[in-house]
């Protein structure tokens, strides 16, 4: 017989949301052992989005009805949409080739309009293509704004207020903080914030080979484009001297990571969790530092769902993590697939990974742009619907 709801052990009160960002943008906190917990987002990007968005319009550089655009391979697609829909914004979204069909339905239905780029098996054609295609349309519209989430810092604004949860919810003492780099704001955001406030943290970055970011750009992983974790090309957001220790891993060992996270923990997230789950796996086990007494955050930006067939349905294939081990280096001459780590100690952006000084296209006659030479200005006029390139989702 069920227990009288009087016996039932008391919980805080439900929060009801004004809007649906409000509550997607916490993570589920799941302690995964007695030192790690995983904070498991269904979309990490919306702190990015909506605290960009709300920064923007606080500071002028757009108001509501304004047309936003920027390049994306899904999770900040979708979390810009969402902030559009919350702040009266018009979204426009030039998508990587896996942005998939649900994805895909999702912006759709939110109004965003999307060009899709066609299928690539090379992260670099990709990311390459859609920087082009967003060149292409502020030329032929400069009224839009460019978001630029890998370039501006107003994407590292919205990891505050994560950070705040971050430090109500674990105990207090040494963290090491556990994610994908990407364009550098969910790892870089929440650890400046962290250690501003005091606490000693240290930050554990994941990147894929074929990444110019950290320096492996010299090789490939034909597997598969591992979105999301890595770059073909620089991104002014990475801080590099935030990060004490880089691992690099490749297609196989992050399907291993994703799907023992299933298997063992009953979470279903991507890749770049699955790669960040296996790192701290691996780091939690074989540190003896000072650090090692702390907590363990893996950052897990997204659900498992646009990897179901390509990760999950092959589940039988995926390598064992007990006897998986990374190569340890000391510069990056020595670094090899299929894992590596080096103690990376905030040294500088290597020589390929330092981004240039964006161009943005000259503004119209009689338009008013923003000092900071963002791309953004006054005038609204309402976009054309784009199509997507035929076959371009998958």
């Amino acid at each position: 017989m069920p227990a009288p709801l009087s016996d039932c052990p008391e919980k805080a009160p439900a929060v009801v949301h004004e809007h649906i960002t409000d509550a997607l943008k916490d993570p589920a906190l799941i302690r995964l052992t007695s030192t790690t917990v995983l904070a498991r987002f269904e979309t990490m990007k919306v702190y990015a989005a909506l605290g960009a968005v709300r920064t923007l319009l606080e500071t002028g550089r757009i108001s509501p009805g304004h047309t936003v655009v920027d390049s994306s391979s899904g999770i900040y697609a979708l979390a810009l949409a969402l902030a559009c829909h919350r702040y009266g914004l018009r979204c426009h979204i030039v998508a990587s080739t896996t942005v998939d069909a649900t994805m895909r339905a999702q912006l759709d239905v939110l109004g965003a309009t999307v060009d899709q780029m066609p299928p690539s098996h090379s992260l670099r054609l990709d990311q390459e293509r859609r920087v082009r295609h967003v060149r292409a349309l502020l030329a032929e519209r400069p009224d839009v704004h460019w978001m630029r989430q890998y370039h501006d810092r107003v994407h590292h604004a919205g990891y505050r207020e994560f950070a705040e949860l971050v430090t109500a919810a674990l105990p207090p003492g040494p963290l090491t903080v556990v994610g994908a780099v990407g364009t550098g704001a969910s790892t870089g955001g929440l650890t400046a914030a962290l250690r501003e406030s005091g606490r000693p943290v240290r930050l554990v970055g994941v990147q894929p080979f074929g990444s110019v970011t950290f320096g492996s750009e010299g090789f490939s992983d034909p597997e598969a484009i591992i979105a999301g974790i890595g770059s073909s090309i620089p991104f002014g957001n990475v801080r590099h001297e935030l990060y004490d220790t880089l691992h690099w891993l490749d297609f196989r060992h992050a399907m291993a990571g994703a799907v023992e996270l299933l298997r063992r923990h009953a979470v279903f997230a991507g890749l770049s969790t699955g790669a960040a789950h296996l790192v701290a796996r691996w780091e939690s086990g074989t540190n003896t530092s000072e650090e090692a007494e702390g907590t363990y955050l893996v950052l897990g930006a997204d659900t498992g769902h646009r990897y179901t067939e390509r990760v999950f349905a092959r589940h039988t294939e995926a390598l064992d993590p007990a006897v998986l081990r990374p190569e340890r280096i000391t510069g990056l001459g020595e670094l090899r697939p299929p894992w590596a780590v080096m103690e990376w100690a905030g040294r500088a952006a290597p020589p390929g990974a330092v981004a240039p000084a964006p161009v943005e296209p000259a503004a119209p006659p009689g338009a008013v742009t923003p000092a900071d030479g963002s791309g953004g200005t006054e005038r609204f006029p309402r976009p054309e619907r784009s199509r997507a390139v035929t076959g371009g989702s998958r």
